[in-house]
């Protein structure tokens, strides 16, 4: 059975000595994240802060800083969802092995949570947000921020689990005009459940109800990233996470409350208003700026009276510890690739390009089977399915391969998955843009916030090319351009000229390389990417991922040698140009405090208190 809260977890992890407990005082303001990071680098353990500046509650951070860990905390739960994936794979397995009856039942038993008629003040004591730890990430972020949070609501016209969403959104505790134990920021981006109920509200006038929950059964955490289908509530797959009937209490005229919480802020949202909200730093490696969110106006805060503790993550430019959950999801939808999209057999969000501006697909490719020169039909039907399903509709560069060029093809091997591409690729033919679309609300690439441009690219078919490793030496610029030096293979990176156009404008010097650039011998080159630093680029592929699809957005930053525009359809009879400069409208990348930095490093000396964890 799994954790029923989270202290039996904690003690669980330090018995099997995979958490420390860090004993001196530290602050929430910055020094706990900076330690939390180099912990999480350095693969180390789940961090236990018993003196925490400015609040009483303990915090525990890098829960789920390792696949190993994870895989221990949920080790139940994997076992039974092994048994069910072979049912799913082969439905004979139930004939085979009668005990997988039993699996399934078992699942089905404790899917729906448990509701007991019990007063609130026997499982929480009330207190206020300013008695909650304030953890601050990054020098610039707004103020104290909730980085795990459990945020609940339902459907107001129905009610109930069934018509529940549990997600991980954004939530300021304080700092801009928010009014300290009186309000709260909740950020949620777009395409999120919670948004459907928060329309019906408005459409009622009615105020919308929410709970935001923090610790308590770490299925519950774990639950509210997941990426579940429509209809599938998280508090019931956290039930079978868990692999018990999760119990709440549902108070008179309020939503229910996992009675093993740790804490409970309840509240509601008026309508569309809304407050200034940010800055934050967050998953892509910059900041989210301030914008206009919904502000909850707090009723009730509760604490667990058995030894609440505030769970806690840091994000940043990946890898972080949410990389590593997102690799365990991945494993854990991965057998469903194929239901959700049809004919599609992997899909890969690329981690170290923030996750959604880049996406790998591998799909089936057989329409047409009998004509000899094969071209991309299905797959472009693919990834239609793709950018229109579940959170992968928010990708901003589908690249999209057929399996049958190549059995071995796998999304997971980037470097082979991209000379694959980069062989097959047609630029005058493959490219196939969206504009004025729908953007994750944390990537400012496009022309305005929630709003940019998406392009597939697509292959099938034999090789076009013969990839290379090495530059011409007779390469001629255009002014202002300099340091050309081939990434991996076929991959031209050159540093250009800063960048101080506004948004939605293409650049007249990326105009004037491409120019420049046509008529020159350019055989084997695939991409030209335009960059501020081409060493820092160039240096491995975690660099080069995050430049290359964190700061340009394709409508505006893809540009061709020799491109043209052919019933509206955009190609290019050369190398495809992607201009990575930062611009100005971009957010600031994040960077650590030096003096902050400098007192944890202290702390990590032989004989200090952090020694042999960072």
């Amino acid at each position: 059975m799994g954790y029923r809260d989270l202290n039996s977890c904690i003690k669980d992890l330090y018995k099997n000595k995979d958490l420390v407990v860090i004993d001196i005082e530290v602050d929430p303001n910055l020094e706990i994240a900076a330690i939390h990071r180099r912990v999480f680098r350095k693969g180390g353990p789940a961090i236990l802060f018993t003196k925490v500046k400015g609040t009483k509650f303990p915090m525990v951070g890098n829960l789920f800083g390792t696949k190993k860990r994870i895989k221990y905390i949920f080790r139940d739960f994997f076992k039974t969802w092994d048994k069910v994936l072979k049912i799913v794979k082969d439905p004979t397995n139930l004939i085979k092995d009668p005990k997988a009856w039993f699996y399934i039942f078992k699942m089905g038993l404790c899917i729906r949570p448990k509701v007991i008629k019990k007063d609130i003040h026997e499982f929480f004591n009330t207190c206020k947000i300013c008695d909650l730890p304030y953890l601050k990430s990054w020098p610039m972020d707004g103020g104290g921020y909730i980085t795990l949070p459990q945020v609940y609501s339902e459907d107001p016209t129905k009610g109930g689990f069934k018509n529940s969403n549990l997600g991980m959104y954004r939530i300021q505790l304080n700092g801009n005009q928010f009014i300290e134990n009186k309000e709260v920021g909740l950020h949620y981006q777009i395409h999120r459940g919670i948004a459907y109920h928060h329309q019906k509200a408005i459409s009622m006038g009615e105020k919308f109800k929410v709970n935001i929950f923090v610790g308590g059964p770490p299925a519950m955490t774990f639950s509210a990233i997941m990426p579940l289908p429509q209809g599938m509530p998280e508090v019931f797959f956290a039930s079978i996470m868990a692999g018990h009937r999760i119990k709440f209490i549902r108070p008179k005229g309020s939503l229910p409350i996992p009675v093993n919480a740790d804490f409970c802020i309840s509240g509601y949202v008026n309508g569309k208003e809304t407050k200034k909200e940010g800055p934050f730093g967050d998953h892509l490696g910059y900041y989210s700026l301030v914008h206009e969110f919904p502000v909850l106006h707090v009723e009730r805060v509760y604490s667990n009276k058995k030894n609440p503790i505030w769970p806690f993550t840091t994000v940043g430019r990946p890898p972080q510890e949410d990389s590593i959950i997102g690799e365990v999801i991945h494993e854990i939808v991965a057998p469903f690739v194929d239901k959700v999209f049809s004919g599609t057999y992997e899909v890969h969000a690329v981690d170290a390009a923030g996750v959604h501006p880049l996406l790998l697909a591998i799909s089936r490719e057989s329409y047409v089977p009998f004509q000899d020169k094969r071209i991309p039909q299905e797959i472009l039907t693919a990834a239609m399915s793709i950018l229109g399903n579940t959170q992968t509709s928010l990708s901003k560069y589908v690249f999209i391969a057929a399996k049958e060029d190549d059995p071995h093809l796998t999304t997971k091997d980037i470097p082979y998955f991209f000379t694959h591409i980069m062989e097959r690729l047609d630029p005058a033919r493959d490219l196939h843009f969206i504009t004025r679309t729908t953007m994750d609300t944390l990537d400012y690439s496009g022309i305005s916030l929630n709003q940019g441009s998406k392009v597939i690219i697509s292959v099938a078919g034999n090789k076009k090319r013969t990839l290379v490793s090495h530059l011409k030496n007779d390469l001629h610029l255009a002014k202002g351009f300099y340091n050309p030096k081939i990434f991996f293979k076929s991959i031209l990176v050159i540093k250009g000229p800063s960048h101080n156009l506004e948004r939605d404008t293409q650049d007249p010097a990326i105009i004037e390389l491409a120019e420049c650039l046509k008529g020159q011998d350019l055989k084997g080159i695939c991409f030209i990417v335009v960059v501020d630093d081409v060493d820092f680029t160039t240096k491995n592929w975690d660099n080069f991922l995050w430049v290359t699809f964190t700061r340009s957005d394709p409508a505006t930053d893809i540009y061709g040698v020799d491109s043209f525009i052919r019933c509206k359809h955009w190609g290019c009879n050369g190398p495809i140009i992607i201009d990575a400069r930062l611009k100005k409208y971009h957010a600031p990348v994040l960077e650590e405090d030096p003096v902050v930095i400098n007192k944890i490093k202290e702390l990590g000396r032989r004989g200090g208190p952090l020694y042999g964890l960072i």
